[in-house]
């Protein structure tokens, strides 16, 4: 069977906007919530975000494509420009249709959306829209321009799962890869969600956390005093290759992507099944994909939002389709970067490879007191990186919708 593997990586982060800040910022236990600057937020029951700092799109954007895109398809440009200036691949000596790119996007173009309404509302009688409004605002505009910047004639998508997103895209590139469709995917996800309609949107379904007066420890999964998300924005870009490909070339492999797995939880559409069946479920197939005994696995950065009974209901789920989680480390962070939607699980995959490249697992910071609920034998590693020996680790990435989404990574 086709072997594939991650031989570049790109990051947009409230940590940093390069891979190697972001993994230091990580390991150093930062966080990036900070109160709201995008607009006013004053009147907001949540008024703090972890936002994306000190971005300057012009490194890797000409202002045509600066000018006609919304900040998520910013992210997903600057982030893909990277995963591929790291990958090193010779595009020009390449058959444009053997490369893809398969992207993930939760919301689309919310800022670019509001701004248009706005001004429709408050402007003339007469209606006045931007040309570029559509284009700025549809979600598939970040896979699309990401191909005609460099030329990628080869599957063309972008996946819509919510929260699951990213995994999806990474999941749908590693399938055709494997089904011989094409050699080259670029796949990740973007999101740009910090907006007065998002915002007051997540707000208002109490989902996110309101501890506006601290905001750097508002975002604690599996601490008992958490009470929401904190959200985040950014993009995550892996290149996937097929792994004779990549040799062939003498490319730097990161890791190779083993397993990975999709399930409907059939249950609510914004809560997750209180026992995680459906979670557990997808673990389990993604492990059996990878051909990775559940005691074999060695880290697991987990969905893990700081919701009180999103928290719990997936570790319930890792200890159904686990068993034995004696050699199993998790951490949580989210508490960190905060919850980038559609982008969570790609920069989260990052997290995971750099932690086998690393062997090292990352903290989860501002947890003071471990919820009494979480189920015996779960290791979570808490405000201090872990040095230990990690070959396979998995990403977890859940979804509004009921939609459950793993990745399995394995050191090469």
């Amino acid at each position: 069977m086709t072997r594939v593997v991650i031989t570049g990586m790109g990051a947009v982060t409230p940590l940093g906007n390069d891979v190697n800040t972001f993994w230091q910022n990580i390991l150093g236990g930062v966080s990036g919530a900070g109160s709201i600057t995008r607009f006013d937020a004053e009147r907001f029951r949540t008024r703090i975000a972890c936002e994306v700092k000190d971005f300057s799109p012009e490194k890797y954007l000409d202002r045509n494509e600066i000018k006609r895109s919304d900040l998520f398809t910013q992210y997903a440009l600057y982030a893909a420009s990277q995963a591929l200036e790291d990958a090193g691949l010779d595009l020009p000596a390449m058959d444009p249709f053997d490369i893809g790119v398969i992207w993930g996007v939760g919301q689309g173009g919310m800022e670019t959306f509001e701004q248009e309404v706005t001004n429709y509302v408050t402007g003339s009688y007469v209606p006045r829209f931007s040309p570029f409004f559509v284009p700025r605002l549809i979600v598939n505009l970040a896979s699309g321009m990401i191909s005609m910047k460099f030329g990628l004639q080869g599957i063309n998508y972008t996946a819509v799962s919510a929260c699951a997103t990213s995994n999806t895209a990474l999941m749908d590139a590693f399938n055709y890869i494997k089904m011989g469709k094409a050699k080259v995917f670029v796949s990740g996800g973007s999101e740009a969600p910090i907006t007065p309609a998002s915002i007051g949107g997540f707000s208002a379904m109490k989902a996110m956390s309101a501890r506006n007066d601290d905001p750097l420890h508002a975002c604690r999964p599996y601490d008992q005093d958490r009470d929401g998300f904190v959200m985040g924005e950014g993009a995550g870009a892996l290149v996937l290759e097929e792994y004779e490909h990549a040799k062939k070339r003498g490319a730097h492999i990161y890791a190779e992507l083993v397993g990975a797995a999709m399930t409907a939880d059939a249950y609510h559409m914004t809560a997750p099944h209180p026992e995680g069946i459906g979670a557990s479920k997808a673990m389990t197939l993604a492990l059996e994909e990878a051909k990775i005994a559940p005691e074999d696995l060695d880290y697991l950065n987990p969905h893990a939002t700081s919701t009180p009974i999103g928290d719990i209901s997936e570790l319930k789920a890792v200890v159904a389709a686990l068993g034995d989680t004696s050699n199993l480390h998790i951490s949580a962070t989210k508490s960190m970067t905060g919850h980038l939607l559609g982008a969570a699980g790609a920069i989260e995959a990052i997290i995971a490879i750099k932690a086998i490249n690393d062997q090292v697992v990352p903290p989860t910071i501002n947890v003071d007191n471990l919820d009494n609920a979480i189920p015996k034998g779960i290791h979570i590693v808490t405000n201090e990186p872990l040095p230990r020996t990690i070959n396979a680790a998995m990403s977890n990435a859940f979804g509004f919708g009921g939609h459950n989404a793993s990745v399995v990574f394995k050191k090469v």
